[in-house]
């Protein structure tokens, strides 16, 4: 993927500057052991913020939309025909 994704791209450069992994420990004590897998917090909050960027309001068109972009997909560290986490 990252042969792909041009250097002056943006979510390349915002990846390369966020640092997330503080969220795994921030919102633990919130996520539950059982029932259905929950969304990663890193992926979830890269998620969020794509949709800010792009102006995406619907969660359906956010997944559809980061599916077929290659630098969403690169931002949030999937691979091409990867399953998005979504409703």
């Amino acid at each position: 993927m990252e042969t792909y994704v041009p250097k002056n791209n943006f979510y390349r450069q915002i990846k390369q500057l966020l640092k997330l992994d503080f969220l795994y420990q921030a919102v633990s004590p919130y996520y539950g052991t059982c029932g259905q897998q929950s969304i990663d917090p890193v992926v979830f909050f890269k998620l969020q913020l794509v949709a800010h960027f792009e102006n995406i309001c619907s969660e359906r068109a956010l997944i559809k939309k980061s599916q077929l972009r290659l630098d969403i997909l690169y931002f949030l560290n999937y691979n091409l025909g990867e399953r998005l986490p979504g409703p």
